[in-house]
């Protein structure tokens, strides 16, 4: 015989309906004893702790707080028990349970579990919207039972066919403030998306797929709605034309002023279009403008060496304040012929640096070695450069020796980490740049020159990598010659 269920158990499952069903809890609710209203939110699906909490009496608040440390957040003393935190830390786990770990703390759960919500919705929309039979409006797209039983009770959705809680819509008005991060498919790219948006507050936005102007004016519609807040903007297998960049760069920027939090820009395994002749007004009054941007990516987006050279000159006049420049897998040899010796003693003279830039990625563009002869006398211009990568580029020993001289006329370089990977390097070109690294005041922490044909000098090869360890305390990794790492 089925054992029939307490009463306690009859009265949670009671008010669970009357939460999902009824935007107005009764106030009687919150007057329970604490140790039954702890046990009621404990086992409250998404939806209905959402509206427990949202109409809350002010004065239970001391009590309820939502967010592992919610006292950092609200300024209010530590919730008892934290049973909201905790409990939207519970469900959090139980609906996507590999991804746990990856929530830095301190934590808010439910800014974090509606978020992810509505990431799902907006990944499962998409599909229905890629659907060639697919001619309804997007805010009207059902979310799927799947969906719906995470955050309802399933006899809920069994009983409410015509549920509001059904359509797209319904999902970004009630939880759209809590979404911070998003990521966009094309046939998302509609003014209707900036409706349904309006009340989010977007710090970081992905765009895929991008490939005609009938998406990029809904995108520029959204990008200047979510100005005030949006920190990061990437655009993946993207082909941008001209007007396309110019119109996204005005969006980011507003002209004269100076105060957009633009922290990171990236395109990437994408197309840019961009007559090298006539470099869009837009972006680059983007680059020059925009102080607080940090990063700067262009991987594998079938970029030159005119456009590749009009960003690095435009950061540099206007000594930008970027810390990470990525411009690998294009095409950009020659981009730096313009640096000689004596144009750089010229533009230093003048002021002209990047005295934040970190990190600089070259890899994989069919660089040779005038290209790193030019970029040892640019690399003047980076006096705070940590990190290099010249990987995949043919730069062999003549390129090997443009850095030799660099780092012999600045020992006090602050490079610490250096990527020399398949470079078609010999044994004579590495064991020299060893050679020149001994020399140094302050060592490199990591040096990768694996995959070079070095030969059969590698037995006094290995004899040099080893003296250099030994040195200044590294290990070496690998049975071939690949890096040397500093000891921690």
């Amino acid at each position: 015989m089925t054992k029939a269920p307490s009463l306690a158990f009859l009265c949670i499952q009671s008010l669970k309906i009357q939460l999902l069903e009824s935007d107005n809890p009764i106030p009687d609710l919150y007057e329970l004893p604490s140790e039954l209203l702890d046990g009621i939110v404990a086992h409250l699906p998404a939806l209905a702790l959402q509206k427990f909490q949202t109409n809350m009496p002010f004065h239970c608040l001391d009590s309820y707080e939502s967010g592992d440390d919610c006292c950092l957040i609200t300024g209010r003393k530590r919730a008892r028990n934290d049973v909201l935190g905790s409990s939207w830390k519970l469900l959090f786990k139980l609906r996507w349970p590999d991804f746990v770990d990856r929530v830095e703390s301190p934590a808010d759960w439910q800014q974090l579990y509606w978020e992810k919500h509505l990431q799902n919705c907006v990944d499962e929309a998409a599909e229905v919207a890629l659907r060639p039979t697919f001619s309804g409006r997007i805010c009207s797209i059902n979310v799927s039972d799947n969906i719906l039983r995470y955050i309802c009770h399933e006899e809920h959705i069994m009983t409410c066919q015509n549920c509001v809680c059904k359509e797209l819509s319904f999902h970004f008005q009630t939880f759209g403030p809590y979404l911070r991060c998003l990521r966009l498919l094309n046939v998302l790219c509609v003014t209707e998306t900036s409706e349904l948006l309006r009340t989010s507050k977007l710090r970081s936005l992905v765009l895929r797929w991008i490939r005609s102007e009938k998406h990029v004016e809904p995108l520029c519609k959204l990008l200047i709605q979510s100005r005030e807040t949006l920190t990061s903007l990437e655009l993946i297998h993207c082909k941008l034309s001209l007007s396309s960049i110019s119109a996204i760069c005005t969006s980011l920027h507003e002209k004269g002023i100076h105060t957009t939090g633009m922290q990171r820009f990236c395109i990437k395994t994408s197309s840019i279009e961009i007559d090298p002749l006539a470099a869009p007004s837009a972006f680059v009054s983007f680059l020059m403008s925009v102080r607080t941007l940090h990063s700067l990516h262009f991987g594998d987006s079938n970029l030159d060496r005119y456009f590749a050279r009009m960003v690095f000159s435009t950061l540099l006049d206007s000594s930008s304040n970027l810390s990470s420049l990525d411009l690998s897998e294009n095409n950009i040899s020659g981009w730096l012929s313009t640096f000689s010796c004596k144009s750089v003693v010229g533009s230093l003279s003048s002021g002209k640096s990047l005295q934040s830039l970190c990190k600089l990625n070259l890899r994989g563009n069919e660089l040779d070695r005038y290209d790193a002869e030019n970029l040892a006398h640019a690399l003047l211009h980076m006096p705070g450069l940590e990190s290099l990568d010249l990987s995949g580029n043919p730069i062999e020993d003549s390129g090997i020796r443009s850095l030799i001289s660099y780092f012999t006329k600045n020992p006090d370089s602050r490079l610490a980490d250096l990527n020399l990977e398949n470079c078609e390097l010999s044994c004579c070109g590495v064991i020299e740049f060893l050679d020149t690294l001994s020399m140094l005041e302050k060592p490199l922490k990591f040096l990768s020159v694996a995959d070079n044909a070095l030969g059969r000098g590698c037995s006094k090869l290995f004899h040099n990598l080893h003296r250099v360890a030994q040195y200044y305390g590294y290990r070496t990794r690998s049975s071939r010659v690949s890096c040397i790492r500093q000891k921690t």
